[in-house]
């Protein structure tokens, strides 16, 4: 009977151990996400790289991301526009269009100061490159690349990876998921999935010692470790710590939005 019931606990503690609990992993689809959790305003965050984890911050920027709701080409739809601006400029402007339940991408107007601009339109199914319509026949690699990449993606369900600060919040979080997003960025390479993983809890402190708990969102690649920090109240993505050749990168979200 001792011997029996110790192997009964013993079976009871494996079937309970993170080593041998079923693996949750789900395939993100346009049903499994609450788009409602994105609010209308202004939000922004610090950005900056530092050379070693005790270094001094540099290459700062200001990314700011405005939120609204509005009707789009006769459907409900949400728009993202960002600026990002360093301490001389804005470097980079762009404006999103998602639908409003399933935040699939409509359209995408990019522009990089000194560099590539594109606009990518997946109802009328047309994408331009530094104004220039994209088609089959493009033999130049970026085109061809970014005509690939965008014909796949309107086969597709995708979310756009330009917006991944809006698509976190939506995800659907339980300890242990992992989630595969099909993310593209439109403009580059092609649709592809992409694993993050609810890896664990912390607490942020915001202001007047308020104790902010939070989901830890985790991504990793060769050489590369990104880990976020999503409040489990307003579902925001607080801060985001990324390890990458032995050099960092953080954003962080100011403590207010407009």
């Amino acid at each position: 009977m001792k011997v029996c019931s110790l192997l009964a606990g013993i079976a009871i503690c494996l079937a309970s151990s993170p080593a041998v609990a079923q693996q949750d992993t789900v395939k993100i689809s346009s049903d499994m996400i609450n788009t409602k959790v994105l609010k209308n305003g202004t939000h922004r965050y610090l950005v900056y790289f530092k050379l070693g984890k005790d270094s001094s911050r540099i290459n700062y920027q200001l990314w700011s991301r405005t939120i609204d709701h509005l009707d789009y080409q006769g459907r409900k739809a949400i728009s993202v526009t960002q600026e990002w601006e360093d301490n001389t400029k804005i470097v980079h402007k762009v404006y999103s269009v998602c639908d409003e339940k399933t935040f699939a991408p409509l359209y995408q107007k990019s522009e990089w100061t000194g560099r590539l601009n594109s606009t990518f339109n997946f109802l009328t199914k047309e994408g331009y490159v530094n104004d220039t319509l994209l088609t089959s026949a493009d033999t130049a690699r970026t085109k061809k690349q970014a005509y690939d990449g965008f014909q796949k993606a309107m086969n597709e369900y995708v979310l756009n990876w330009h917006l991944d600060l809006e698509v976190f919040p939506i995800l659907p979080y339980k300890q242990g998921r992992t989630f595969l997003v099909n993310f593209y960025d439109p403009g580059f390479s092609s649709p592809a999935f992409q694993a993050y993983t609810v890896s664990g809890s912390a607490t942020l402190t915001g202001y007047d010692n308020q104790e902010i708990e939070c989901w830890l969102l985790t991504h990793t690649s060769r050489n590369n470790t990104e880990t976020f920090w999503i409040s489990k109240k307003t579902r925001e993505v607080l801060k985001l710590e990324q390890v990458f050749g032995g050099r960092f990168r953080y954003k962080i979200k100011l403590g207010f939005s407009m």
